[in-house]
């Protein structure tokens, strides 16, 4: 199971830098200064959260709760749908109330990270 998170932890990282890329290159232009930081931090946070998701993949088979593992993973990756994802869709479609949905996809990156911390508690016997 947790192999599917270390393919999607990859594809979330690699995707970051090909949007980084985009930013950097081609939004330049058309965005304005702080249009453009907040697309940078919807850039950061997934690639933060991407190498998150190949951390947990790659410790969840060790951790005291696979299920914790499982949902941190889960979580991660919700969390960066939502908190990148909005700020791309905002920065790009100039639709402020997508600003509104950001702060979900935080909560579920402080969830996912809590669970983490819980499955790991105890080493696994």
């Amino acid at each position: 199971m947790m192999t599917k998170y270390v393919k999607i932890g990859a594809a979330v990282a690699g995707l970051a830098v090909a949007f980084g890329a985009f930013g950097a290159h081609s939004l330049k232009e058309t965005l304005s200064a702080d249009d453009l930081a907040v697309f940078e931090t919807g850039v950061r946070y997934q690639m933060y959260h991407g190498l998150g998701l190949l951390l947990v993949a790659l410790l969840g088979e060790r951790l005291a709760s696979g299920k914790l593992a499982l949902w941190s993973a889960r979580l991660l990756l919700i969390g960066t749908v939502v908190f990148s994802g909005s700020l791309y869709a905002l920065t790009l479609t100039g639709t402020k109330w997508l600003g509104a949905i950001t702060p979900i996809g935080g909560v579920a990156f402080l969830a996912g990270w809590l669970c983490l911390l819980l499955a790991a508690r105890k080493p696994r016997s």
